[in-house]
């Protein structure tokens, strides 16, 4: 990680958040670079960037946005990258909102190409907040509000390992992309593999594991690591590939629920969707269900919702003089929380069922 460089900031003052909940309490004045801040029923503008408008995810996560928006008086953008991966589309939003002089942007990055343009912002004064996905390094932004994607992964790894009972493990990986590296790949493959009890390579890089050896419960196979976009199609696809290699897969590691969904479909339409697991993460309304009818065994639920909501409170809060926000205990972001939903729980390894998943999907 780099050393954090001084910025211009257009905010000062006092809103001080904790691993519980936002604290506000009100400043008046300017900068120290002479910048004024918004008074108290001023407007504040903000952009919401997502890596996409079409996974449900990020959908949530809009929705959720607009709503707090209004409470807030924050005069909201959203915008996107045409599909998960798009840098060239979030740069482009990055800018507009460099040359629209908003107070701050809550982007979900597409990868690393965006951090020259967040590094922009920054120094045009804009406070910047990622969501979801940790950029690399950590401090190109503000703060992340985001799940911890490697504890997300662990969940359902010891999950997975649980169910076996001691049977050989053999592996699919279904990743996000397989030609950029970003954090919420890796820590969520890592993860897996750490709470399955495989020795980890590189813990920033996927697909350098031992293909062969121990994993907690017996001995393990993995069989490929192919990329999803995050998407059904592409989880179809991936999985399809995976089984030509060997159809005797009977644990399937998915980046998100969409992939998930289409993993499953692609083990329906090969006639062993009965005899593999399927993992993932997201934890949203869908996602839950098909933890419920069986088609995906665990899932690590995760809350959008209260990322966007949150950090649309954070940047109000500091334009209007508050305090930034602070990283949670221990990590160099803010936790917002994950819990594992299975309906088969597994011994020492906490969870909530389905009806507890659904009560909770995406608030």
């Amino acid at each position: 990680m780099t050393a954090s460089r001084p910025r211009r900031r257009r905010f000062a003052g006092a809103v001080a958040l904790t691993a519980a909940t936002l604290l506000t309490a009100s400043a008046c004045g300017g900068d120290d670079d002479g910048s004024a801040t918004a008074g108290e029923g001023d407007t504040v503008a903000v952009t919401l960037i997502t890596k996409d408008s079409i996974n449900p995810f990020f959908v949530a996560m809009q929705e959720g946005a607009k709503e707090v928006a209004e409470e807030e008086n924050v005069d909201l953008t959203i915008a996107a990258g045409a599909e998960d991966g798009d840098e060239e589309g979030q740069i482009q939003a990055i800018e507009n909102a460099i040359a629209a002089g908003e107070q701050g942007i809550l982007i979900v990055p597409n990868g690393p190409g965006v951090n020259p343009a967040i590094e922009r912002a920054r120094d045009a004064g804009l406070f910047v907040i990622a969501l979801d996905t940790p950029p690399d390094p950590a401090d190109i932004v503000d703060i992340t509000f985001a799940t911890d994607n490697f504890e997300a992964g662990e969940l359902i790894g010891q999950w997975a390992a649980a169910q076996l009972g001691g049977q050989p493990a053999t592996i699919a990986l279904l990743d996000l992309f397989n030609d950029k590296i970003v954090s919420v790949d890796y820590n969520r493959d890592q993860g897996f593999l750490s709470g399955m009890g495989i020795e980890l390579g590189d813990d920033k890089r996927n697909g350098d594991e031992a293909p062969t050896g121990q994993y907690s419960g017996g001995t393990y196979e993995i069989v490929c690591n192919e990329p999803t976009g995050g998407a059904e199609d592409g989880g179809r696809t991936a999985m399809e590939n995976c089984l030509t290699r060997n159809p005797d897969i009977n644990v399937v590691y998915t980046i998100n629920e969409p992939s998930a969904a289409g993993a499953h479909a692609a083990l329906e339409a090969a006639g062993v969707a009965d005899d593999v697991l399927i993992v993932s993460v997201d934890g949203g309304c869908d996602g839950v269900q098909a933890v419920k009818d069986g088609r995906i065994g665990a899932t690590s639920q995760q809350y959008p919702l209260l990322m966007a909501s949150e950090g649309v409170k954070a940047i109000a809060d500091i334009a209007r003089g508050g305090e930034p926000p602070t990283p949670s205990d221990g990590l160099d972001f803010f936790n917002t929380g994950v819990a594992l939903v299975t309906d088969t729980a597994a011994d020492g390894v906490e969870s909530i069922d389905t009806t507890e998943g659904t009560d909770k999907c995406w608030g």
